[in-house]
């Protein structure tokens, strides 16, 4: 008689393209049985999730999730992915003593960003740089972190922090920019993004449910910063498009959201995700990542349909 798996139960608040691709992975994880719940701002979406099994609630500023602890029971995972506001992340500040009640609660992801840091003119940094954000995204984000660290101070919340870089994956990539007309290959002297293929996010926080290790901190980047025109380049060419001139940054007519991404300036080590977490990126740099993107993109559909997330909406 084979033996039965272990049941674990996933909570997500704020599901979205990442949070897809991690439940995809759990659903080929011969480890575990996992029951998945997740909340939404989306009325549609809520309708798409519902309809391949996963049950979802809408949340809102005010919560809206009725009775809380009774949709939490159970829990073993939490992953939180919804945006930050001034007063740091909505969840903990409508939920963090429920939160802490949920005596299964073996693991709680934070998603945060590497804006944290700020600039630094394009040295490197990594999990042990001081935090010093230099934009209004970066201070709630660290505002964040720190109530989900505090939460584990003094509740013994399982919390760990993810500082993603900027995320892409298939048909959120520069192959998609290229192909709707909207890439513009801008350089600014010296200056790199970071990035991290969707896969390697899910991959990463699997190995962290997998090894829990609370109150941690993980960058989540690949090993190439790089500029974005470089980036650009390499779409046109998977694609087959020519190229357009590079723009200086000085010249380039920028929405003020956009110009303000290149006033941060760093590279993002991730020696920690590889060296504690054993993880083996699938995607190291962008090279490989829009390579999968484009083979990949006949299948996605049918991958993201049974995670209950549509990358078309």
């Amino acid at each position: 008689m084979p033996k039965e798996l272990p049941h674990k139960k996933l909570f997500i608040f704020g599901y979205g393209y990442t949070a897809a691709f991690l439940v995809a992975a759990l659903k080929r994880d011969p480890r575990a049985h996992w029951t998945i719940i997740g909340t939404t701002r989306d009325r549609e979406k809520l309708d798409q999730l519902k309809a391949v099994g996963i049950k979802t609630y809408l949340l809102n500023e005010h919560g809206g999730l009725g009775d809380p602890l009774a949709m939490m029971a159970g829990t073993t995972h939490m992953l939180i992915s919804t945006p930050p506001d001034d007063r740091g992340c909505p969840v903990y500040n409508i939920l963090e003593e429920q939160i802490a009640t949920i005596e299964t609660i073996e693991w709680l992801g934070y998603l945060s960003a590497t804006s944290v840091y700020g600039s630094r003119e394009g040295a490197w940094v990594d999990e042990s740089s001081e935090a010093r954000p230099i934009s209004k995204r970066g201070s709630r984000r660290l505002k964040a972190e720190n109530q989900w660290l505090k939460a584990h101070k003094e509740y013994d919340i399982p919390s760990h922090i993810f500082r993603l870089t900027g995320i892409y994956g298939p048909r959120r990539s520069g192959l998609d920019a290229v192909r709707a007309g909207r890439s513009r290959r801008i350089r600014k002297e010296g200056h790199v993004f970071n990035r991290i293929h969707v896969e390697d996010i899910a991959q990463t926080l699997l190995a962290s449910m997998s090894k829990p290790n609370p109150a941690s901190i993980y960058n989540v980047s690949d090993n190439l910063p790089a500029p974005s025109w470089e980036v650009i380049t390499h779409a046109c060419k998977l694609v087959g498009v020519e190229p357009q001139p590079i723009i200086d940054f000085e010249d380039a007519d920028l929405a003020p959201i956009t110009r303000s991404f290149y006033a941060d300036n760093k590279r993002v080590k991730n020696e920690r995700i590889k060296e504690e977490l054993g993880v083996r990126l699938k995607y190291p740099s962008y090279k490989e990542g829009l390579v999968q993107c484009l083979k990949s993109e006949e299948h996605l559909d049918e991958i993201l349909e049974q995670a209950g997330f549509s990358v078309v909406s």
